[in-house]
């Protein structure tokens, strides 16, 4: 089995003096909708699944990721094939948990550093009133815990399931992923504020942008 080597525990994102937003929700919510909203009112965002991309790309955790996995993981680029690469992870279990166990012990810190080094720059550059951190597993991989407000993003199951059919997934892989994730009902009882994203997306701008009114108001000394 490949070792994972750790990297140095990043700092706290508590150093930044700036809002820190996270978006939560089921699969095929609505969660990139909303963090779109909030980047139009003037948040800066950070994406995890960027810095995923590019924690992928590094020669050692490449390395380790074939010695685990194999050449059927990597493109004819000499990247990480990332659909190859959630097959394995997201296979039924045992294998496909602790597949993504490795993973996770893999990446998770690697883009912690990056997330924590973004964090930091835009606290400095002082140029946005707000950060939203894009993290698609905000309270599996314990981003939650950095943020000062959690917007949960709801659509009702057969929705979900129609959007999520729509990017090519299959009903067997839909209930896979959520199953592996932690429940909805945590979610949103961790949430502070609740966006519905089962009607119009004009609603949900409505509701996004009234969220954002009052966190900008409430920021502004009397």
């Amino acid at each position: 089995m490949a070792r994972v080597p750790r990297p140095n525990n990043p700092p706290s994102m508590h150093h930044t003096k700036l809002p820190i937003l996270g978006i939560a929700g089921g699969i095929a919510s609505g969660k990139s909708f909303v963090t779109e909203q909030l980047e139009r009112n003037g948040a800066a965002v950070i994406s995890a699944d960027a810095a995923a991309h590019e924690v992928l790309k590094l020669e050692e955790v490449k390395l380790l990721a074939r010695k685990r996995w194999g050449d059927s993981i990597f493109a004819a680029d000499g990247q990480i094939d990332r659909p190859a690469l959630g097959k394995i992870v997201f296979a039924p279990p045992p294998d496909g948990p602790r597949e993504r166990k490795y993973l996770e012990q893999l990446t998770h810190p690697r883009i912690r550093e990056i997330i924590n080094r973004q964090a930091g720059e835009l606290a400095s550059q002082g140029s946005a009133p707000a950060i939203v951190l894009d993290v698609p597993l905000l309270f599996e991989s314990g981003w939650n815990k950095f943020c000062d407000k959690i917007v949960f993003v709801e659509a009702p199951p057969e929705l979900r399931q129609k959007r999520a059919a729509e990017r090519g997934w299959t009903p067997e892989e839909f209930t896979r992923r959520e199953a592996a994730q932690q429940s909805l009902e945590t979610k949103r009882n961790g949430a502070d504020v609740v966006i519905d994203n089962s009607g119009s997306r004009e609603s949900a701008r409505s509701q996004v942008d009234r969220f954002w009114q009052s966190l900008v108001d409430s920021s502004v000394p009397p």
